[in-house]
């Protein structure tokens, strides 16, 4: 049974000592070289949450797949699962520091793998805090359980020659979802070359957010009127993508909570069809 997706402060209150209820902490940086995942994790997190982290737990490296963060091999996240005490009665609340950014992205391969019964908690740690809720810095004791991956549902990802059709088919959406100034090939702090996907349009993730000093989400009808003034409203696929398929997932999230369907990840991001010489790359701010 599928859960709701996005899951209030005061309901996680109250439902924190349920037996079938695991937080998961998924704060992750990349740009930020003062502070890891861990290292926040241990500094104090909700009560009762275990760390689950992007790269060991929430990707795959054992293999040259599409881009910097490819989707796990299902076994190998099925053992994080069980390690996290998850199975398939437990309802996953997963959270983070940055508006679902790295949260979104245990929604997504949760829902990848079969699991329905996850949410984010809108506003992660900070709305927590801001709501005078204390945190905890002891690493809780959880018995393991066993997750078993379903088949994976492969309709909810793209490579890049699916997005490459779909930029240029009028009833599709690509959205790159950078920051601004990587859209238009200003900067290109990590990936092979700068710029965008040509065709695809440009919305940041933050977008989604009250303001950087509320990052709950845009009621609903607010997220989806963003996408249908880019071209959401007559497209039947809408495919999101990000530096690598971390932040992305938001998108796909965000996109999911406006009442969009047909909502696809491409895996490899930016990351994927940067590294491909024989693929163009478009510059400035125009689609």
């Amino acid at each position: 049974m599928a859960s709701q997706l996005l899951i209030s402060t005061d309901w996680l209150a109250a439902h924190l000592g349920d037996a079938n209820v695991r937080v998961v902490d998924v704060r992750w940086y990349l740009f930020d070289k003062d502070k890891t995942g861990p290292s926040e994790y241990a500094r104090g997190h909700i009560p009762g949450a275990l760390y689950a982290d992007i790269d060991a737990d929430l990707s795959r490296h054992d293999v040259d797949g599409p881009g910097r963060h490819p989707i796990p091999d299902a076994q190998v996240f099925a053992a994080s699962m069980s390690r996290l005490g998850i199975d398939a009665n437990t309802h996953v609340i997963a959270y983070d520091d940055r508006g679902g950014a790295t949260a979104a992205r245990l929604w997504f391969l949760l829902r990848y793998f079969g699991h329905e019964q996850v949410s984010l908690l809108d506003g992660g740690i900070a709305q927590w805090v801001a709501d005078g809720r204390a945190l905890e810095t002891q690493t809780p004791n959880v018995p393991r359980k066993n997750f078993i991956a379903q088949s994976p549902h492969r309709e909810m990802i793209a490579d890049k020659t699916m997005v490459g059709l779909l930029a240029r088919d009028p009833h599709a959406l690509v959205v790159d979802v950078r920051v601004g100034e990587r859209y238009r090939g200003e900067v290109e702090p990590i990936d092979s070359r700068a710029g965008h996907v040509p065709g695809a349009q440009n919305a940041p993730i933050a977008g989604n957010l009250q303001s950087a000093a509320d990052m709950r989400f845009l009621e609903p009808e607010k997220i989806r009127a963003r996408f249908e003034s880019l071209g959401a409203k007559k497209s039947s696929k809408l495919v999101a993508y990000c530096g690598s398929g971390i932040n992305a997932c938001q998108a796909v999230f965000a996109l999911t909570l406006a009442g969009f369907e047909h909502v696809i990840l491409y895996e490899g991001s930016w990351s994927d069809w940067s590294r491909d010489a024989d693929l163009p790359a478009a510059t400035g701010a125009n689609p």
